[in-house]
């Protein structure tokens, strides 16, 4: 009957799923893309949602926010991947309480996203279609404005918050590096109070996925291991 709780099914050590480099992998990815989308969007478009006719108008800018957008749900997928493969390696010494708003607010950002990225991308091809050029700029305006207060107050406060509890899990578990953990919280405190200081602060947070996850792949490199054992479970107390 004992043999029946063993640990057979679970993945073994070796396991892609249960490696760091994954973790690293995909959040290199979600950063690498998230940037490009970010930076693609705030050159090609004007500060001035008012500004419609003189941008719209070139072919350029337009395929350029296209693109960005396009990169919006891989870069998604991407992150959510990532959440999926640290919650993975935090395993047996995971907090339920950090862990339940680590996921939330990490799903909720993603969702968001993906509402402010098909908003953005629902309004330019209807003002692109629109042969008033007052309701043009018009549809334009309402989607840029709705999208921003979406992006620059719901989701990043969530990417505050996901910030917040990864790097309260790393310095518990010691995953990472500690002077990421710093770099996190500050990172954190300026994506909740600190978004009017300029349009770029959005940036941070791919930012700092990217450099936690070069960081996992580093450690994974040097063979640097988190302070508690996921082979040591509460499984094991029963062999007496």
């Amino acid at each position: 009957m004992s043999e029946r709780t063993t640990d057979q099914d679970r993945l073994p050590d070796t396991s892609p799923l249960k490696t760091p480099r994954a973790a690293a992998l995909a959040g290199i990815v979600f950063s690498v893309l998230l940037i490009a989308a970010l930076v693609i969007l705030r050159l090609a478009t004007p500060s001035d949602p008012r500004v419609v006719g003189s941008w719209l108008a070139d072919p350029a800018r337009r395929a350029a926010v296209v693109t960005a957008l396009n990169f919006i749900p891989f870069a998604g997928i991407a992150f959510l991947w990532f959440i999926g493969v640290v919650r993975d390696r935090i395993g047996r010494r995971e907090d339920r309480f950090f862990v339940t708003v680590f996921l939330g607010s990490g799903l909720l950002f993603v969702g968001m996203l993906f509402v402010a990225a098909a908003l953005a991308g629902g309004a330019i091809a209807e003002a692109g279609t629109a042969h008033a050029g007052s309701s043009s700029r018009g549809i334009l305006a309402l989607g840029r404005n709705v999208t921003s207060i979406l992006v620059n107050i719901y989701a990043i406060r969530m990417a505050a918050v996901f910030t917040l509890t990864t790097v309260t899990i790393a310095r518990r578990t010691a995953i990472v590096s500690r002077w990421l953990t710093f770099a996190g919280f500050a990172v954190a405190l300026i994506l909740l109070i600190g978004t009017n200081i300029s349009v770029w602060v959005e940036v941070l947070f791919p930012a700092w996925i990217l450099a936690l996850s070069l960081d996992i792949l580093v450690g994974a490199r040097s063979g640097r291991s988190p302070r508690v054992g996921d082979a040591a479970g509460p499984a094991d107390g029963h062999r007496g």
